[in-house]
Parts: structure tokens; C-alpha cells; sequence
């Protein structure tokens, strides 16, 4: 039986720039089913980026209902937004954010330490999920040490030591090259077949139908969904 892990009833993002009104989203409703892959599309400045960040509780809504996986997210405080973050949200970016002075391992066990895992455990975990993602033999390389490409692998492996409930990825491809791009994307399918659920955004047609399913957006609204 399918559950909803992402449900948004009527969302709007206004914010003001100057004397402006921005309506960032304006209205949307959409759900996200567990084990899903699925690609929220449109060009710069659609809002699909506003879309991610209030999925992925780094924003609030101005109005209207967000849910993650149950959790009502709108009337939350930032303390209670940021443990959902860190317990059911997994983010992969365009610039991988790692922290330059740790190894690999290191970055990948650092979301486990702010969960409160003992550093016995975190090693374990991290070393696990590494290899998952094909880097067992990267654990002791800095990023400036590793390649683009394994570079988002660990990035990667740093959203997936929680065990999220959703992996939300931010044009995770746009700093690589079109070969590597294609490897991280394979990774990414490979993921999804084990059962999770990806959020994937992007610009590109291309690799937006290599999801299963694809959202729409434009000037923040809602402007097609279709599924492969």
C-alpha cells in the first residue's frame, strides 16, 4: 500500500522585494508518495527551489499546509523544524557543502553526531553508507583530495546516514560534467530501486524524464505532473 511522505494543501510563499509582492508559490497543491522518484521542473525563478526548501523545513509557508511524512510542518517552531530536518530530511546541493578540513568520513558521520549518535556507532554507520555509494576505498580523502563526482557521492552518503524518509536533491548534477553527471544520476535510480524517495530539482528536460515522475512549475504555480 502506498503512503503519502509529502502532502502540500494550498501553499503559498509571498515575500516583497521593495514595493513589490513576489508570489514565490502561489497555490500549490501536490502529494509525494512513499518510494517515489520524482523531479520538480521549471526554469530559474518558477519557485521549484521555494518549493524544496519549504518541503525540506527550511522555509514556512506564508499560507496553507505542508505535511513530511505526517508532520504538520506550518505551525512548527524552528527548534521543532530543524529535528524533523535532521531526522526525516536527507539534502544533496549543486556544490556538495562539505566541510573542507574533514575526511570523507568524517563529513558523512557529522549528521550523526548532532542526532546524538555514540561515535562508535557514527563510524560504523558512515563507513556502511559510504560504501554504499561505491567510496570504501575514499574514506580518508579531504574533498580537495577527491573529484567532483565522488565529492557528490559523498555528499550523498552524508543525506542517506539518517535513514531519511525523503532525499531531497537541488540540481545535484549542475556542477559536474555530462559523464559524471550521468553516474550520479544512475546512483540516484539506483537509491530510488532500493526503496527510497527521491526529490529530485532541475532545470533540465533531460534529466527530469529520467525521473518517474515529473512536476511542473511555473511562475509558482502548479502547471502539469505526469508520470513515466
Amino acid at each position: 500500500m502506498s503512503r503519502t511522505v509529502i502532502k502540500l494543501r494550498d501553499v503559498r510563499k509571498y515575500y516583497m522585494v521593495g514595493d513589490f509582492l513576489v508570489k514565490a508559490l502561489d497555490g500549490v497543491s501536490v502529494d509525494i508518495e512513499k518510494g517515489e522518484f520524482t523531479a520538480i521542473m521549471g526554469p530559474s525563478g518558477s519557485g521549484k527551489s521555494t518549493m524544496m526548501n519549504l518541503i525540506g523545513c527550511l522555509d514556512t509557508p506564508t499560507s496553507g499546509h505542508i505535511y513530511v511524512d505526517g508532520d504538520n510542518t506550518s505551525g512548527m517552531n524552528e527548534g521543532e523544524l530543524a529535528f524533523l530536518r535532521n531526522k526525516k530530511v536527507g539534502f544533496i546541493f549543486q556544490q556538495f557543502n562539505l566541510l573542507g578540513k574533514l575526511s570523507a568520513l568524517e563529513n558523512v558521520m557529522t549528521p550523526l553526531l548532532y542526532a546524538g549518535v555514540s561515535v562508535v556507532e557514527r563510524r560504523e554507520r558512515a563507513l556502511d553508507t559510504l560504501d554504499r555509494v561505491g567510496l570504501a576505498d575514499r574514506v580518508n580523502h579531504r574533498p580537495n583530495e577527491l573529484s567532483g563526482g565522488q565529492k557528490q557521492r559523498v555528499a550523498i552518503a552524508r543525506a542517506l546516514v539518517n535513514n531519511p524518509t525523503i532525499l531531497l536533491a537541488d540540481e545535484p548534477t549542475g556542477a559536474l560534467d555530462t559523464s559524471t553527471g550521468n553516474q550520479i544520476m544512475a546512483l540516484f535510480e539506483k537509491l530510488n530501486d532500493e526503496g527510497n524517495t527521491v526529490v529530485f530539482v532541475t532545470h533540465d528536460k533531460g534529466l527530469g524524464m529520467r525521473c518517474r515522475r515529473q512536476i511542473h512549475i511555473r511562475d509558482g504555480k502548479l502547471e502539469d505532473m505526469n508520470v513515466i
